[in-house]
């Protein structure tokens, strides 16, 4: 049976000059990922306890945003998590 014919590919190489754009480097610091988990994990027990003692002092005038403070916790920690590597 008859082989077929290999192609030549050449090497990629990005483009340079004056349109050329340089890859934005990401920060994979150590402290990301542990603060990125803290937050997440603040977001929730903030919700928890609300729901658990909703008259206590520093929750109890809050009323429904204390929704709102915890998932803002838990966004932030969505946001860092873009920042992981």
């Amino acid at each position: 049976m008859p082989e077929s014919k290999k192609r030549k590919t050449t090497p990629y190489t990005p483009p340079t000059g004056k349109g050329s754009k340089t890859p934005v480097k990401i920060d994979g610091s150590r402290w990301v990922a542990p603060v990125m988990i803290a937050l997440f994990v603040i977001g929730l027990l903030w919700i928890v306890v609300w729901y658990i003692a909703p008259d206590n002092a520093l929750m109890g005038s809050l009323a429904g945003w204390n929704v709102a403070i915890g998932f803002v916790f838990i966004g932030a920690g969505f946001i860092l998590s873009t920042r992981w590597r």
